[in-house]
């Protein structure tokens, strides 16, 4: 099971967009995924539309036991083995500046237990994906702590990229006090136009500062990934130029996390290759 934090502290760069876009290329792959929604707006529970649990993710923070666990997770709407833990608006209740390490840990603890809620013969979870909110307090930190790898998502503005530095100084102090395994996947570049000169500008200056780190697949800015998004359904499942656009950017996107997740070591993002490629367009 491969854990990752996906976040920005710039609100509005879509990384919920990049949750729901490598669950749904994780569905395609025939790989079950566990969305974890800690955003307090609910916009990944919304769009997953599972039907309603007697607990959510706000009761496993405060008690993450099996039980707590078992009634927060929910089959999501998309026919296939993606399932989330719900998200609740009272998250931001608990979304104190400072926590203390052991409620830091809850998280991880409750992630834990997800081996002993499988039935006989129930696969286990390949893919954990938690949406974090875009501000650094304990539900962004519980995350980075409990995650093997984490993920930046940013846009090629200048607001934005200053909100992927800050994220990146996160996860660093993260791994260096809290969880040493933390991997730091890459930047991923979303909402982009290819044709605008100021969106290269900033992609150019993320590769200066981010180096290899910066995903060599880019997000473009395509209306279909509001519709697909307003409608409930995987990117996968709409039948548009764009949405098969964005969906080719997705599989080559959840075929890196997965494999620099597996080598654990920053170096790890390379270009992709020609085999990759020619997957993830079948």
């Amino acid at each position: 099971m491969q854990t990752v934090a996906v976040l920005s502290l710039k609100g509005g760069v879509g990384k919920t967009t990049v949750v729901l876009g490598l669950a749904s290329a994780a569905l395609r792959r025939g790989a079950r995924t566990l969305v974890v929604d800690l955003d307090p707006q609910c916009n990944a529970t919304q769009t997953l539309d599972p039907d309603e649990t007697e607990a959510t993710l706000a009761d496993v923070l405060e008690k993450p036991t099996a039980s707590v666990l078992k009634a927060a997770i929910a089959p999501s709407s998309w026919d296939g083995e993606v399932d989330v833990m719900v998200g609740s608006e009272e998250l931001e209740t608990l979304n104190e500046p400072d926590p203390g390490a052991r409620r830091l840990e809850k998280l991880g603890r409750a992630l834990a237990e997800l081996r002993h809620l499988l039935a006989d013969g129930e696969l286990p979870y390949q893919l954990v994906l938690m949406d974090c909110p875009p501000s650094l307090g304990r539900l962004t930190r519980s995350a980075l702590v409990a995650a093997q790898g984490a993920l930046l998502v940013t846009e090629p503005t200048m607001y934005a990229v200053a909100g992927a530095q800050r994220a990146f100084e996160a996860v660093e102090n993260t791994r260096d006090e809290h969880n040493a395994n933390l991997v730091a996947l890459g930047v991923v570049v979303n909402k982009v136009r290819t044709h605008s000169y100021e969106h290269q500008f900033r992609i150019q200056e993320l590769r200066e500062s981010f180096g290899r780190l910066v995903m060599p697949v880019a997000l473009p800015d395509r209306l279909a990934v509001q519709q697909a998004q307003g409608a409930c359904m995987p990117i996968h499942q709409w039948q548009t130029p764009g949405a098969r656009e964005v969906s080719l950017a997705f599989n080559l996107l959840l075929a890196r996390v997965l494999r620099t997740g597996s080598r654990g070591r920053h170096n790890a993002v390379t270009w992709p290759t020609d085999s990759e490629a020619e997957a993830a367009q079948e």
